[in-house]
């Protein structure tokens, strides 16, 4: 029981002190050696050096390409003003009167087409204020209009995503990111159909009531319209990373022989769905290099920053899986796996539970999902096959789930989303919190009725 306690209080602690602004590179293993010394079951420097840190390396080896090529694709992109000209051209084509439409829009082609969320969200702000204002909207919704793009449908649910979170799931279940295609869809129409009907409905309410866009001390960057590329070369490198995606893991690695794989200690099953996504991005990099070379002042420092921006990433989350391992290797730990596989109903409820409430801990949606499946996950894949349920239905459904309560106002995203427009929690966390919090959490459940049915 005292073990349990110190899960507990270690837990608390986290969700605490991150919020506080407190480094997870400092928090993780010292809390998680906290839980360890009361559990009583596992040597504390060992639980430090045998557990946290080899875990800690396992997921930098299974994740750093992901991250890196990840961060570099979406320097290439800023830099070279490509962001920038995909948000001005959907602006510009909806009008003013469709601004929060057309800032989701923006932030979810470029965040499904492998762009990072901070990413878009500096380089979409300063094309959401001008729309804002021009359309005289409050400013407070620009933060949920960046967050509904890029933050919710995009990052988990819609199939292909290039993001993090849908491609952790894919060694535990064998599966690639097109996963559960149809349930993948219905989730993105329950969060983009209900975030937007949120944000038109308040904002409108909000305007009438004679609230326009305020004054603000703003410092925005203007930028020249005829040094961006144009909306059709900005459009490829994305296209590019989705088309490819697909092909490589539906028909080239789908057919491959992986027996060669066994010398390594995995299965092609494991493996495919990543090495589609790194060669996509690689493929997009060179392409996005060549297309926007003219673009980009200093092609080897936007490389450079790129992967310098990708290492505080993958160390970050690294960490929360470190300390995720120390706390399942603790023998306490068996009281709460078996409260969690408790839960009454398909095992697509606890996944899910599990999932969101370690995202919420820990502020990361990448982070508690690998937590979740790095204890349970093996466990899910046996319920899986024993009761026919298709495993890319569980990889849908982890996906979508770590972006329910991972942006809880302690979220570093939201943090940094919440700074970089000049905003507090308290003019815009309502809102936003309800388009990537509420309405995400209705489109999971929506999601596992469907697939206790079977659909897929």
């Amino acid at each position: 029981m005292l073990g349990v306690i110190g899960i507990i209080i270690s837990l608390g602690l986290l969700m605490y002190l991150a919020y506080r602004g407190i480094t997870v590179l400092i928090l993780a293993p010292i809390l998680a050696m906290l839980a360890a010394v009361f559990s009583g079951d596992i040597p504390l420097l060992a639980s430090y050096t045998e557990v946290f840190m080899k875990s800690f390396a396992g997921y930098a080896k299974a994740y750093f390409p992901l991250f890196l090529l990840g961060a570099i694709f979406g320097k290439v992109m800023d830099a070279s003003g490509a962001a920038k000209s995909i948000a001005h051209f959907i602006a510009e084509k909806l009008g003013k009167d469709k601004a929060i439409l057309a800032v989701v829009l923006s932030c979810a082609i470029l965040t499904y087409g492998g762009v990072s969320l901070f990413v878009v969200a500096f380089a979409v702000y300063p094309v959401a204020a001008a729309l804002f204002r021009e359309g005289n909207v409050p400013k407070r919704f620009i933060p949920a209009s960046i967050a509904l793009g890029s933050f919710t449908f995009t990052m988990t649910a819609l199939p292909g995503t290039p993001q993090i979170q849908n491609a952790i799931p894919m060694p535990f279940f064998g599966t690639t990111a097109w996963a559960a295609p149809i349930l993948g869809l219905i989730g993105a129409a329950v969060m983009f159909g209900g975030g937007m009907w949120w944000l038109t409905t308040r904002s409108k309410k909000a305007m009438a009531a004679g609230e326009g866009y305020g004054n603000h001390k703003e410092e925005i960057k203007e930028f020249d319209l005829d040094k961006l590329p144009s909306f059709a070369a900005a459009l490829t490198p994305i296209i590019i990373v989705l088309v490819l995606n697909y092909l490589l893991g539906k028909f080239y690695f789908g057919n491959m022989d992986g027996s060669f794989l066994e010398q390594y200690g995995t299965t092609l099953s494991k493996v495919k769905g990543i090495w589609s996504i790194i060669i996509s991005l690689v493929a997009s990099i060179v392409v996005a290099l060549i297309i926007f070379r003219k673009n980009i002042d200093n092609m080897k420092e936007t490389i450079n920053q790129g992967a310098y921006g990708s290492l505080l990433a993958i160390i970050n989350t690294s960490s929360e899986v470190g300390y995720g391992n120390v706390i399942k290797a603790l023998g306490a730990f068996a009281l709460v796996k078996a409260a969690i596989l408790a839960i009454p109903g398909t095992p697509l409820i606890s996944l899910a539970a599990s999932t969101s409430i370690l995202a919420g801990i820990t502020g990361s949606a990448s982070g508690g999902m690998s937590i979740a499946l790095g204890a349970l996950g093996d466990i899910y894949m046996q319920k899986a096959t024993a009761l026919g349920i298709d495993p890319a239905a569980f990889h849908r459904i982890a996906a979508m789930a770590c972006g329910g309560l991972d942006t809880l106002p302690h979220n570093g995203a939201v943090i940094t989303l919440l700074g970089i427009t000049g905003l507090t929690h308290k003019e815009s966390y309502a809102d936003l919190g309800m388009c990537t919090v509420v309405i995400p959490l209705c489109a999971t459940i929506v999601a596992i009725v469907a697939a206790t049915f079977g659909i897929v």
